[in-house]
């Protein structure tokens, strides 16, 4: 009876099972590397946030927005306020990218140059069912919404009608913008006009993303950024998009009828939240978020590695320890943990290369001990090689990455099956009548 045990034991099908259990077992190492860059990224993320608060976060520039306080007709010590947008809104932005380093991370962070100007027609007041004496003309101003104060960098002199003005953080009570800057834009209804040209320069810091909403009856924005990696985002395509050696450029052209808010209105109003145009600067695929992504593959490339050892096995005379099985298994894991670290030195490609490089060595040494025979130690190099440079080309394209994957897959599962094809499955693995042919094959 202990003799038949000894048997079971050896036979292939025993050991197939004890390998797959292994491969099953292996996702704990992997979820703690999970854990690890989600931990890692925890990190940076709060080093971003840090720099954010005294940099200027994500900014969204919205206005100028003309308001005209009124008294109500039912109690004149009421004031209420009338809204009106541009009939004409030019935005001219250059937005340059600088990292920011705080210990190991990077984070980008920009300044934009902004110019604006534009035209107001005379406020028509009629339409809210206004009249001329209710409203107070000298107490006429201007909003402009900035959410993050702290990241304006110049001395903003706005001109208003051929006037400088100087602008003021704006009142937190108004129901049109939670922070940003207030202007004074007095009209003079003894001679009256039919518009009123405004302009303003405006230096901005921020990072991630530069928005700016289309506030004119026409509006015209035109961006331009030294980072190769921005996209353009917002509710409207660009009219005109370049990409080239010098970074992005864009350009909109958009009409009120474009847009589901009106040119005028009093009371409450936030339908044109939400529809702006602009810039993200993030990097669409960090570091930490490529890492992640290959270690999705982990459990594939486990259980490929280890059917390759496991065939080899079968068709030669070596007998390969589950121990065996079990550090090249950790050796694998090893790689993430590589990579994770050399990635926040080192661009994501030399990190790759190199964690790539020292695992693909490592386990190549250490089959050359197994299989002591150099064939089948150089088809193991070159069967993780081609593992790591299809994982690196599938992290490089995220769009065609699930269609790669598939196909590398087939490829992986047919070899496989050829490779495997005249094994005896149920014969014990000490019997190799018919694996010395295909021990033949694989060394040719």
């Amino acid at each position: 009876m202990k003799t038949n045990l000894l048997k079971m034991t050896d036979s292939s099908a025993i050991k197939a099972v004890l390998i797959a259990v292994l491969v099953l077992l292996m996702l704990i190492p992997i979820s703690m590397v999970k854990s690890l860059i989600n931990e890692r990224e925890t990190v940076k993320n709060s080093v971003k946030k840090d720099i954010s608060l005294k940099w200027g976060g994500s900014q969204n520039l919205t206005g100028p927005i003309l308001v005209l306080p009124y008294k109500d007709s039912n109690n004149s010590a009421n004031v209420q306020y009338a809204y009106f947008l541009p009939d004409v809104l030019n935005i001219d932005g250059d937005i340059k990218v600088e990292d920011q380093q705080v210990g190991m991370f990077n984070v980008p962070c920009y300044q934009s140059d902004i110019k604006c100007d534009g035209r107001f027609t005379f406020p028509d007041y009629e339409k809210l069912n206004l009249r001329i004496e209710q409203i107070k003309w000298d107490d006429a101003y201007l909003l402009l919404e900035i959410p993050s104060l702290q990241g304006i960098k110049n001395n903003l002199n706005f001109e208003w009608n051929g006037k400088y003005q100087t602008a003021v953080s704006a009142n937190q009570n108004n129901p049109v913008i939670q922070t940003g800057l207030s202007v004074k834009a007095p009209i003079t209804i003894d001679t009256p006009k039919e518009y009123f040209d405004f302009q303003f320069d405006l230096v901005l810091n921020g990072t991630d993303s530069i928005n700016f909403t289309p506030l004119g009856k026409q509006t015209h924005i035109r961006l331009k950024s030294d980072w190769k990696q921005a996209e353009f985002i917002g509710d409207f395509m660009p009219t005109k998009e370049t990409h080239n050696s010098n970074g992005v450029e864009a350009s909109w052209d958009i009409f009120d009828y474009n847009r589901s808010y009106p040119q005028m209105w009093t009371g409450v109003n936030n339908s044109f939240k939400g529809s702006d145009i602009g810039v993200n600067l993030q990097n669409p695929i960090d570091q930490y978020r490529k890492t992640m992504r290959s270690v999705k593959y982990a459990v594939m490339f486990i259980a490929l590695t280890f059917l390759v050892f496991f065939i080899v096995e079968l068709l030669s005379r070596k007998r390969i320890h589950p121990i065996q099985y079990f550090l090249v298994s950790f050796a694998l894991v090893l790689f993430y943990c590589l990579l994770l670290a050399l990635s926040e030195h080192l661009r994501f490609g030399f990190a790759f290369l190199i964690s790539a490089i020292a695992i693909i060595a490592l386990i190549t040494a250490y089959a050359k001990s197994v299989f002591k025979n150099i064939k089948q130690t150089v088809i193991m190099g070159l069967f993780l090689t081609g593992l790591y440079v299809f994982l690196y080309v599938i992290l490089q394209l995220e769009e065609m990455s699930l269609l790669l994957g598939s196909i590398g897959l087939f490829i992986a599962l047919a070899t496989v099956m050829y490779v495997s094809r005249k094994i005896d499955w149920y014969k014990k693995s000490d019997n190799y009548e018919d694996t010395e042919v295909m021990n033949e094959e694989i060394e040719n």
